[in-house]
């Protein structure tokens, strides 16, 4: 049983994570499998999970590490109490995760903690 649910942030009915992971298949299916792995073993182990999978970012925001040859793939999250987890966004970086990406997951937080209802994608996942 998974220690916590995943579920993928939305807005306006899209969800930015499955929209990334979406275009990563399409351009690079081996890096898609490693992102994919990742997001099981998240939801095996929820707050558990560490590095190098993942890791703690800043104000409550973490991210799945993936990488394949030079190229860093990471999925930013954060939790929702203790059994749920929100996917927020993903991208891919050289060195470290943007400002930017940290900040927009740390709105996206915000925005879920306001109205879970309204942020929660529940349509089919890949």
């Amino acid at each position: 049983m998974p220690k916590t649910k995943l579920v993928f942030y939305q807005e306006g009915g899209i969800a930015p994570a499955l929209g990334w992971l979406k275009e990563l298949r399409a351009k690079n299916e081996r890096a898609f499998a490693k992102c994919r792995v990742r997001l099981t073993r998240l939801a095996e182990l929820g707050h558990e999970l560490r590095r190098p999978e993942a890791d703690y970012l800043r104000d409550d925001i973490y991210e799945l590490r993936s990488r394949l040859g030079t190229v860093n793939y990471r999925l930013l999250y954060f939790f929702h109490g203790r059994g749920l987890t929100i996917v927020s966004h993903g991208c891919t970086k050289e060195d470290q995760v943007p400002n930017a990406e940290i900040n927009l997951a740390i709105a996206r937080r915000k925005a879920f903690i306001a109205d879970p209802a309204k942020h929660t994608y529940e349509r089919d996942i890949l």
